[in-house]
């Protein structure tokens, strides 16, 4: 069993916690703040630390999108289980200069919701995307997040370009 799924069958601590343990993010020492209506809304505080920031004294991009990637698909996973879900394509614009924690705040709105859990039962699959972001200490936000989701039925088989694709790679 490796350390992945030895942390995922911690079973006695609380999600959130079994989220701080995962190696990148207990390398970064993030701090899970809230998680609600089984993932529905997120909050996880990302220090600004010696590690995290640059030469400008900010804080890496590359930390903030490391952070913001699993997000929308945990939350995805929870809510609607029994799909194989990941991450399809992700944007960030950086508006401000990240120049202390940064809170990521992600919500699925009722209605978003709906319209997923009607994508999937009419087509059995669904693309969603999310907007959520990075807000500063005083609350203002500085990094706006896109994340688009892929929610496939378990044993999703790639499509036949997919397929084409990966086998050029291997050659």
């Amino acid at each position: 069993m490796g350390l992945l799924q030895f942390i995922a069958n911690l079973r006695f601590l609380p999600e959130a916690r079994r989220l701080e343990l995962y190696p990148p993010f207990f390398k970064m020492r993030i701090k899970v703040l809230e998680v609600r209506d089984d993932w529905r809304h997120v909050r996880v505080k990302l220090p600004l630390t010696a590690f995290s920031r640059n030469l400008s004294g900010d804080m890496f991009g590359g930390w903030q999108a490391a952070l913001a990637d699993p997000i929308a698909a945990l939350a995805c996973a929870r809510v609607f289980p029994g799909y194989a879900v990941f991450t399809r394509a992700m944007s960030i614009d950086f508006e401000k200069p990240g120049r202390t924690d940064l809170e990521l705040r992600f919500d699925m709105q009722p209605e978003q919701e709906a319209a997923i859990a009607a994508e999937l039962a009419a087509n059995g699959r669904a693309t969603p995307t999310f907007e959520y972001g990075y807000f500063l200490a005083s609350g203002v936000q500085c990094t706006r997040i896109v994340n688009t989701v892929a929610i496939r039925a378990r044993g999703y088989a790639k499509t036949s370009t997919e397929q084409v694709d990966l086998n050029r790679v291997r050659q």
